[in-house]
């Protein structure tokens, strides 16, 4: 028998938490209030999570505020944003003005990168090791890493071989001093989210100050939607409070945990004049709702998938001056559908490609066959000479974040092992033979189709009070069955099956990464949806999960 308890650790926990952005600060408050000896350990060295990470040029939330914040009023009743959608560095004064409130950092290790843990049986405890050393032995383990924690490099040939006096910067490890581009030539391969904010950035750089030229490396189109970004003044703030208390119990009762939800109509329904007249009133409203906020029909119906992109497309045609980008950038035949990859809000950039200082090479009709000390080759025999390489190329996304942690369970089998040739969770919380292991934001849950601080809270209540009932009935462990996850990844599959998200090759279902095996990695069905499903599970005693209590 093993003899854990005869160890010194650094820390005995009833929780540990690993990750300290909006999940993990969540948790670790409702954890506090239930006087549990509860701590974070976070890679970074500040709070934020992925907000401490995003410090790339023109990085910012695409959910508008105040849908993106905690919906707490000890937090909300004097904190006033400055603009519609944050940027990184006012995010990052956000979590400053939550650690004033919350008094978060005296609980969190920073600079502490979990690296392996195992469940000991005998003991119904988790054993956690950082790679700074530092360890933990703990009763529940609770992971809250969000989707994009584990950065992606694809096998770009002779990569390390770029001599650019700029070197190679990946967009989620962009250097903490900054990177100086100016003057230089800049390549981006990648034009996912990350990609959108650095090109319009970089390109609307005041002429003297930003790189001497700006070619961009796309395979795939981005269908990205206009943000409209507004200043904020604290007066309208202050009058809007009054609803906020409404607004937080209403993003918990829609599809994406935001405050708007789906026209109660389907597209084919509408006569051409309503048809007309929302899509331009959503587009002029900016950010997902034109996405979201759209006929309840148009992710799930190619049809008014269709007739939306054809909408879409002569919104941003209009602003191309040169014809022949018309069908690189919005292609007549749609790339896939609109909102089967995640579409990104932009500012200014289908403009940017008018300057005569960027150019947009096509690498879906002429690949990169290598990289070179001067920059970049493609398959049509053309080497773009770069001093700075950027690779917004996105993370191993939902799942990365979890399978690079080495996590033994009750078979010694690591969670990558028994994932390797799919995902198999219950609830997206819990995954069988890893007892008392909890994880937000994570695979087979709503994470990225639902806002984030709306995953955190009804995610976080709900392991938060599952914690809690265990506690106060004597109960040691608690483990997801394997029927259960086996009936809960087929409700996934069949979620995803009647909607357009599961026909296109996206990180949704992770064909970003290569030999990762494609399958949709994100319950679709609705953040309300799930939220009343995991509550029914409770309410039915925990139905699907398996609950012992170990005699001392």
């Amino acid at each position: 028998m093993g003899d854990s308890s005869a160890t010194v650790y650094d820390y005995d926990l009833d929780v540990l938490i690993v990750g300290a952005g909006f999940s993990g600060i969540y948790q670790l408050h409702q954890y506090r209030l239930l006087n549990l000896r509860a701590k974070i350990f976070e890679a970074g060295s500040d709070l934020g999570g992925v907000w401490f990470w995003h410090n790339f040029p023109g990085a910012r939330v695409d959910i508008a505020v105040p849908m993106y914040e905690f919906s707490s009023e000890d937090l909300w009743k004097d904190w006033y944003w400055s603009e519609r959608y944050p940027s990184q560095e006012e995010l990052r004064s956000y979590f400053d003005h939550v650690e004033k409130k919350l008094d978060v950092k005296k609980d969190v290790c920073f600079d502490t990168r979990v690296v392996g843990a195992h469940f000991d049986v005998y003991e119904d405890r988790w054993i956690v090791v950082a790679e700074n050393g530092v360890t933990a032995r703990t009763k529940f383990l609770c992971l809250c890493l969000g989707f994009g924690s584990k950065p992606y490099i694809p096998d770009l040939p002779n990569l390390s071989s770029f001599r650019g006096n700029g070197g190679i910067i990946h967009s989620a490890r962009w250097p903490r001093e900054g990177a100086n581009i100016r003057g230089k030539r800049v390549g981006v391969i990648g034009t996912g989210a990350s990609g959108v904010q650095i090109i319009q950035a970089l390109a609307s750089t005041p002429e003297g100050e930003g790189p001497k030229g700006l070619t961009v490396f796309q395979r795939t189109p981005n269908l990205a939607i206009p943000m409209r970004q507004e200043k904020l003044d604290r007066q309208s703030q202050e009058t809007a409070k009054a609803l906020y208390p409404a607004l937080f119990r209403r993003r918990r009762q829609t599809a994406v945990g935001v405050s708007f939800d789906r026209y109660p109509k389907s597209f084919f329904d509408a006569t051409p004049e309503e048809r007309h007249l929302l899509l331009e009133n959503l587009w002029q409203t900016g950010g997902f709702w034109f996405l979201f906020a759209n006929f309840n029909d148009i992710l799930t119906n190619r049809a008014a998938n269709e007739e939306v992109y054809s909408f879409w497309r002569r919104k941003v045609c209009e602003r191309l001056r040169n014809p022949d980008l018309h069908e690189k950038l919005a292609p007549t035949i749609p790339p896939h559908a609109l909102g089967a990859k995640r579409s990104s809000l932009e500012q200014c950039y289908y403009d940017v490609f008018n300057q005569d200082n960027v150019q947009l090479v096509d690498i879906m009709a002429s690949p990169i066959t290598e990289i070179t000390p001067k920059g970049v080759k493609t398959a049509d025999g053309t080497e773009y000479e770069l001093d700075v390489l950027i690779l917004a190329t996105g993370y191993d996304s939902v799942t990365g974040g979890i399978t690079q942690i080495d996590i033994r369970g009750t078979s010694g089998q690591s969670i990558k092992e028994r994932w390797q040739d799919g995902v198999y969770t219950y609830l997206g919380l819990a995954s069988a033979g890893f007892p008392n292991l909890f994880f937000v934001y994570g695979p087979q849950g709503p994470t990225a189709v639902c806002s984030g601080p709306t995953c955190a809270e009804t995610e976080g209540d709900w392991i938060t009070s599952c914690i809690k009932t265990m506690l106060d009935n004597g109960v040691t462990r608690i483990e997801a069955t394997h029927a259960a996850e086996v009936a809960w990844r087929q409700q996934v599959m069949d979620e995803a099956s009647a909607r357009l998200i599961s026909t296109a090759r996206s990180w949704y279902v992770g064909a970003n990464v290569k030999n990762k095996k494609v399958e949709i990695l994100m319950y679709t069905g609705g953040a309300a949806k799930y939220t009343r499903i995991c509550q029914e599970v409770a309410d039915k005693g925990y139905e699907g999960f398996t609950m012992t209590s170990q005699k001392r």
